[in-house]
């Protein structure tokens, strides 16, 4: 589905050099303290299994030189990820993420583009009960306003909390918005929302964003409390989220992280972004009853003896060849067993071939379901085929 709207596929390596996560998502993010599986190679380098595919994609156009001035890039990717966390429904340690990133727009545009092509495609996968929460983080005078203010808040909880807590939101105090303790969300009661905060222009971006998605018919909520869990964002992020997965409802997440290739070595390019989990997604379309039925066998051909075999190959291969799964028995068993084997394979027809249609330029179609076999022409199975699977 994302090639309709121009994005090509990108490949990164499954492990890393550690160091890129923790420049991009930050040391004190869960992602790298707590999360990450990293070993000493035999060449006495720290790697890393990936935990996410942004920091890898935007390191690849950098090492590669994809990031020509003025030029947009739109890029997707499949992906296994690592996270050592407590399995969970809708938490895995080995997930898979198809990810989408925008590199070289500054504009709101791009994020709209980015949320519309994901709803779509949780659409096109059939989960129809999902909302957008949308927010600005605004930039870097910003966020050291809300950062100051966010701590003035909550300063008398943090007194109470042992000293590496206190470190670690000091560094960022942004994570506290992102914790789902109750007794932070009563600490950070009647906090003002950081789009109080916002600079003229990211106000103006953050209007004109929602705008562009009312536009596309994207139904999103504001959502003053959405920060996402890495340190790279600036500006937009927002969170899609299902009822279907409780308490643990978010789906994916994404935004906008303009100063990430910069920080990676290469030139400041504004970027846009998004990371679908797989499994979850699959989770809610198998919860709403949407999940496609897994493929199944067309037909299964039966050699009804050893002399019939090779013909038996022959039909098999010219069904494939038209688009028809088609199997067949390797071993040479018996008639009875061949027939066993087809109706344990799942497929609609067994087409069997003997000396009665060897003589007649026959075979016989016969729908296992059913139970009703019929003659046909043997030039004529494609298309028998073809019509009824």
């Amino acid at each position: 589905m994302v090639h309709l709207y121009g994005y090509r596929e990108i490949r990164t390596p499954t492990f890393e050099e550690t160091d890129l996560f923790v420049r991009t998502s930050g040391e004190t993010s869960d992602i790298v303290s707590k999360q990450m599986y990293s070993f000493v190679d035999k060449g006495g380098r720290s790697v890393t299994l990936k935990p996410e595919g942004t920091a890898p994609a935007m390191r690849a156009l950098i090492e590669h030189g994809l990031l020509s001035p003025g030029q947009v890039q739109r890029l997707y990717y499949i992906t296994p990820i690592f996270r050592y966390e407590r399995p969970q429904k809708g938490r895995l340690r080995e997930a898979h993420q198809v990810g989408l990133e925008l590199v070289g727009s500054p504009s709101p545009a791009a994020d709209a583009e980015v949320i519309e092509v994901t709803v779509r495609f949780y659409e096109a996968l059939g989960i129809k009960e999902i909302s957008v929460l949308l927010n600005s983080l605004g930039r870097a005078e910003c966020r050291a306003r809300y950062r100051e203010a966010l701590l003035h808040h909550a300063e008398e909880f943090l007194r109470t909390q042992n000293t590496e807590l206190r470190e670690k939101i000091e560094k960022n105090p942004l994570r506290l918005l992102d914790s789902k303790d109750p007794d932070v969300k009563d600490a950070l009661a009647g906090l003002p929302p950081v789009t109080q905060f916002l600079e003229e222009d990211s106000k103006r971006r953050f209007d004109e964003l929602q705008a562009l998605l009312t536009e596309s018919a994207v139904k999103f909520t504001p959502a003053p409390d959405i920060v996402r869990g890495l340190d790279y964002y600036t500006e937009t992020v927002f969170e899609v989220q299902s009822a279907g997965l409780g308490s643990q409802n978010a789906l994916c997440g994404g935004g906008r992280y303009d100063d990430l290739i910069a920080e990676l070595g290469g030139s400041p390019t504004p970027s846009v972004g998004v990371a679908m989990g797989i499994e979850r997604a699959l989770m809610v379309a198998e919860d709403e009853g949407r999940c496609a039925a897994e493929p199944r066998l067309d037909a299964f051909v039966v050699a009804a003896a050893p002399e019939h075999e090779e013909e038996a190959r022959r039909i098999a291969a010219c069904c494939r060849r038209h688009g028809i799964a088609a199997s067949l028995d390797l071993d040479a068993h018996s008639l009875k067993s061949r027939l066993k084997q087809a109706d344990r394979s799942g497929a609609r027809y067994a087409v069997i071939i003997g000396d009665d249609e060897a003589a007649s330029g026959t075979v016989s179609l016969r729908d296992l379901a059913a139970g009703r076999q019929e003659s046909i022409p043997k030039e004529s199975l494609i298309d028998a085929l073809g019509a009824r699977t």
